[in-house]
């Protein structure tokens, strides 16, 4: 097993089709290569991120693991405390709750409200609350009105939560309320930058220390050593997908151009994509979308040669983040990336395996199973 990288992550079956099996062998490539966490990405298909977090806790002993992101209003309070509260228990210590507000079409065809900044707010209290041990009687608040909460256990410590956004203003609550957040993937490096600057000062501001939250950039890692079809839907593909859900925001944080996001919602590959476009898109619906999506909406990722991605990686420490997930591969491609970055690896402080902290916890000096304790 090689040393454990605590500051790099990676996405848990982000490959499409999804096959749940192919988890644990990820997993078990992940924690060999030396990656320090493994994100749960949702959808409500095969990638419910309660079982695949409990499977990533039976895969590895020492891979921090996280959702990125869940959503609070598709479960009951009691039922996300006791997921966050027994996946702790099971990882001894290792399970952080990533929660975010989704895409709004998506709950309005599901049927369910629109989530707020005001419900991350309470939501993030309550669960803090319920696993300290609090009995809550007559709650009444945006997230709804139950007559009595109790969990029934105290966590010491308990489950970090973390924010997974790219608004501005969820950002600066994050700084505010959370103990890590995670930013979003093709994020241009000013992005990261002023997202960084966002969470930090409103920490400050909230009176908290801005160190104590822990930042993750995201970043595709799509190696030269991919074939060049199978990379275009890694960047351009993935990139259109997350267009689909929520263009004004990307768009906007990034401070790209609209008139080329509407010439790419006019290609025939956009406006009639038969589902998520890096799922469904043929090769030259790809194509399509490559010719008029600009290189600099993709060019901040980590491309090339492994010696390439690794340098794009390391760089991402420059701007103030504190770890980074290596998107849109699997840790059997990104073994030779893993490989090239040991060898540019900054020296900095090692984050705690548990992603959301960004310090060892009080208690005992150091997270289970983290760096000081091999």
């Amino acid at each position: 097993m090689a040393e454990q990288l605590t500051e790099l992550g990676y996405y848990a079956l982000s490959r499409h089709p999804v096959t749940p099996s192919e988890l644990v062998d990820e997993a078990r490539v992940a924690d060999r290569i030396g990656l320090g966490t493994a994100f749960v990405s949702e959808r409500f298909n095969v990638k419910d991120a309660a079982v695949l977090s409990g499977a990533l806790a039976a895969a590895s002993c020492r891979l921090g693991i996280a959702t990125a992101a869940t959503n609070h209003t598709t479960r009951h309070p009691i039922i996300t405390a006791t997921m966050a509260a027994t996946l702790t228990e099971l990882t001894g210590g290792r399970f952080a709750l990533g929660l975010g507000r989704g895409i709004t079409p998506q709950w309005q065809i599901l049927g369910l409200p629109t989530i707020t900044g005001g419900q991350l707010t309470e939501i993030t209290a309550l669960l803090r609350r319920l696993w300290a041990e609090e009995t809550i009687i007559g709650y009444d608040g945006e997230i709804g009105s139950f007559p009595l909460l109790r969990l029934g256990v105290a966590l010491e410590p308990p489950p970090p939560i973390m924010l997974i956004t790219m608004s501005p203003g969820t950002l600066a609550l994050a700084g505010r309320i959370a103990d890590g957040v995670v930013l979003h993937t093709f994020f241009s490096d000013d992005a990261t930058h002023r997202a960084v600057r966002i969470v930090r000062e409103a920490a400050e501001q909230a009176g908290r220390d801005p160190a104590s939250v822990r930042i993750w950039s995201v970043v595709a890692t799509v190696g030269d050593h991919l074939g060049p079809d199978d990379r275009m839907r890694r960047l351009q593909g993935r990139l259109a997908t997350y267009l689909q859900g929520y263009p004004d925001v990307l768009v906007g944080a990034n401070g790209w151009d609209r008139e080329v996001l509407d010439r790419i919602r006019a290609t025939a590959a956009f406006s009639t994509a038969r589902g998520p476009i890096d799922a469904t898109a043929d090769i030259s619906e790809l194509r399509e979308l490559a010719e008029v999506m600009p290189h600099s909406w993709v060019a901040d990722s980590a491309t090339g040669n492994a010696s390439d991605c690794a340098t794009t990686i390391a760089a991402q420490f420059d701007l103030g983040v504190d770890s980074v997930i290596l998107h849109g591969a699997t840790p059997t491609e990104l073994e030779p990336v893993v490989d090239a970055y040991r060898r540019v690896r900054r020296d900095a402080v090692v984050p705690p395996v548990n992603p959301g902290r960004a310090h060892p916890t009080p208690d005992t000096g150091t997270d289970i199973d983290g760096p000081e304790a091999r």
